[in-house]
Formats: C-alpha cells, structure tokens, sequence
C-alpha cells in the first residue's frame, strides 16, 4: 500500500477525477476525506471507500469559501489528527467561449472554481501540511499549459494553476511540503460528457480523439498520478505540472 497510514483531503470528489482519486487513495491506504459541496454524492464516495477496506469520511464545504476551507481543515484534524496530503481537484466549466463572448459572470466563477479555490485550500491547509511535512497536489489541465481556442476562461484559470504551484513548491520546499500538479488532457469524466456528446452529434469527436495518440483518459489515469505524487516514491519531486494527456502535448 503506497499511502498506508496517511491522510488525505481530497476536493471535488463526489464524481469523475476525485471519485477515483478518493478510490485509489483508500486502496492505497489513505484516510480519505471526501469533499464537495452536496452531501449526498460525497457519501456515496465515502461509503465505497469504506466497503473497499478503507477509511473515509464525508465532509461537505464550497472551496470558493475562505470560511469553509478552514473548517474543512478543522474537520479533517477532528476526525483524524493531522493532514499529509491535500488534492486540490475542485472545479469545472460553465461556458466554453472565447474571451469576445464570455460573460463577466462566467469568467468570475471560472476563477473562483478553478484556480482561487486551490489558493484557498492550500492557505487553509499549510499550517497541518507543515506538520506533516506532507504534499499539495493541484489538479490543473493541459488547457493552462498551451493555448486553447474557445475556453478563455478555464484556459487562464488552469495556467494559474500551473504557475501557483510552482511557485508554492519553491516558497515552501524549506518547509518540507512538496507541491505538484497534474495536467489531464480531455478525459472521459462527468465533467466533460455533454461537451463530449455534443461534439459527436457535431461529427468532431473522431478529431479530438485524433489528437490524443493513446485515446482520452479515464478518470482513474489522473488518479495514478496522483497516487505516485502524493506518495514517497515522489520524495524528490516538486514544482512539476506532469501531463497525463496520451500524448496529446508531445505534439503541440
């Protein structure tokens, strides 16, 4: 078991990518905190981490929340002493548009969800992480490591992902907490099934698969990687935004 004993706070877990990174954690492990804003799905996660032989407890906060970051934090030491790993997964899209048609409102949410809701966790968690001397690890995209035409907004957030973590893992690396992120190309995710449904009807889904040499991921993909990040094994490793993409970035 590859992260036997630790404890890992997981956002955005209800469904997709941190579903099955609460999944691989509690396999490998880990005491699992299953984190999202509703009750209901986060349970179900929870519950199947605990059927699977693991540990797991649900507890519900909004990451776009100062206030609720820390008492997700709170939350977490409460139930199991201290925090090793944070995985900043929370996030999502509401428009895909170029800057010319997005809306103040989108673009603000698509910030808020996506790179100010890792600014906030970490903030709240660093405290216990450096206790732990434990790991961050964001999950960012391969949106924010190239450009990407017709989605301004979660493009920008994605790459500020990209550089906040750098830039935490050289302002704490003295610290002993190691901080990377994860660069998922598109993936097979409740996230991106309307936009992948759509593109088939539009007769563009056969291009985009093109595009990726291995395929499109799974969710469980990103979820290695982040096994591998979080464990000793990636003692060594930090400042590192790893592409988990099919290859998709070797040909950019």
């Amino acid at each position: 078991m590859r992260l036997k004993g630790k404890i890992a706070i997981v956002t955005g877990s209800g469904s997709g990518i941190g579903r099955a990174v609460a999944l691989r954690f509690g396999a490998e492990g880990a005491a699992v905190i299953v984190n999202g804003r509703r009750l209901g799905p986060i349970a179900e996660v929870a519950d199947a981490v605990r059927k699977a032989g693991g540990r797991a407890q649900a507890l519900a906060a909004d990451v776009t929340s100062s206030e609720d970051c820390e008492s997700l934090v709170q939350g977490t030491l409460e139930a199991f002493g201290r925090v090793d790993v944070l995985v900043n997964n929370a996030g999502g899209i509401v428009a895909r548009a170029p800057v010319g048609e997005t809306r103040d409102e989108a673009w603000e949410w698509t910030l808020e969800a996506n790179l100010s809701s890792v600014f906030r966790c970490s903030r709240a968690a660093l405290p216990a992480l450096e206790q732990a001397r434990g790991v961050i690890v964001n999950v960012a995209s391969t949106a924010g490591a190239k450009g990407t035409p017709g989605n301004s907004a979660y493009a920008a957030a994605k790459a500020g992902v990209i550089n906040l973590t750098r830039s935490m893992a050289l302002d704490y690396a003295a610290r002993g907490i190691r901080v990377n992120a994860i660069c998922p190309a598109f993936i097979e995710s409740d996230l991106n099934h309307d936009h992948l449904e759509r593109m088939r009807r539009a007769g563009t889904f056969e291009a985009l698969v093109a595009r990726h040499p291995l395929g499109l991921g799974q969710p469980e993909d990103v979820a290695w990687a982040a096994v591998y990040l979080a464990s000793d094994e990636a003692r060594w490793v930090t400042g590192v935004a790893l592409p988990v993409d099919g290859g998709l970035l070797a040909g950019s």
